[in-house]
């Protein structure tokens, strides 16, 4: 897979997921382009680019992710998008799998910032002229923006894991809470399968009280499906319900693995039989803790959206299919 046009491509990586830049641009054919970036005395970032950007077509790839880190990425991500656009870029886009605050998408209560709304701005105005990102929290976050937005999803990878990986034709795909009923519908017709939903009842944030399972489960295989795993408190007491209500076992597959706070510790004293994360956001260092964890590499799709879009082809076609390399 070659990039090919007028304009020469440049693929700029920042601190927060170097190693899916580095796959990217091994799919693209292309190497990293160099950039500084360092903290000085006073705890400032300075950022320069290595490398002429002149007329060229940039993408940054800088993901969301990191307990304390994601604010200091976000911050990297809108200086190296104004220090393309300085050294006189011709396009810079922005590839940010796990989009940042994506879960603060509305005014859920009085006197809460639209911190998602926040984002869209702060891009624009450092300089973005297009985002690429992966399964949104919210889908209409795109409305945020005033420059193209490509929302990929993670669906057609986790298709082809599920079909090389488990006996699907024994599984049925459910969904953990009725946020999530679309997402699995729309993966169990794909497959040919049967879909069931739990009910969750939350007392405060990250913490479920209660769950109800709707649907038949005795003998299934159950594939959990989610956007986002975050403390894994949830996945972990849905496999509970679904092993309770006569299920052969459980695994859940989630786009983001974000496994924060005491997550792996929940997930290796959990039922879960294994938790299958896109590699949107990093977590090999914690593979070695955590022998239930797996990984689907998206980085083919992402590399393949670069292509396309340097060349001026449709992206749709991801909507519907995973990459080759």
């Amino acid at each position: 897979m070659k990039a090919q046009s007028p304009n020469s491509i440049k693929v700029l990586s920042g601190k927060s997921h170097p190693a899916l830049a580095n796959s990217i641009c091994d799919i693209l054919g292309i190497k990293v382009s160099r950039i500084m970036i360092k903290r000085s005395v006073n705890e400032e970032s300075v950022i320069s680019v290595g490398e002429t950007m002149r007329d060229d077509d940039v993408y940054i790839v800088q993901t969301g992710c990191g307990e304390f880190e994601v604010n200091d990425h976000l911050m990297e991500l809108l200086m190296m998008i104004r220090a393309c656009k300085s050294a006189s870029a011709r396009k810079v886009t922005v590839v940010i799998p796990n989009f940042p605050y994506a879960r603060q998408d509305r005014k859920d209560k009085s006197r809460a910032c639209i911190t998602a709304k926040l984002m869209a701005n702060l891009l624009q105005t450092a300089g973005a002229d297009h985002v690429i990102t992966m399964d949104l929290h919210a889908s209409q976050i795109q409305g945020f923006f005033t420059i193209p937005v490509d929302n990929l999803y993670g669906e057609p990878s986790v298709i082809a894991y599920i079909k090389e990986n488990i006996p699907y034709k024994e599984s049925i795909i459910i969904s953990p809470d009725a946020g999530g009923a679309k997402r699995a519908a729309s993966l169990a017709d794909k497959l040919d399968l049967k879909f069931a939903l739990i009910h969750k009842e939350r007392q405060k944030a990250n913490e479920v009280s209660r769950m109800v399972l709707v649907g038949d489960v005795k003998d299934k295989v159950c594939i959990i499906v989610d956007d986002m795993a975050d403390t894994c408190g949830t996945l972990a007491k849905a496999s509970d319900t679904l092993l309770s209500h006569g299920a052969k076992k459980v695994l859940a597959i989630v786009t983001h693995g974000i496994l924060s706070g005491n997550a792996i510790s929940n997930i290796n004293n959990s039922s879960l039989d294994s938790v299958v994360c896109t590699n949107t956001v990093p977590f090999d260092s914690l593979m070695d803790q955590c022998p239930k964890l797996k990984k689907i590499d998206i980085s083919p799709t992402l590399a393949e959206a670069i292509r396309r879009l340097h060349n001026g082809e449709s992206v749709s076609y991801l909507f519907t299919h995973s990459a080759i390399v």
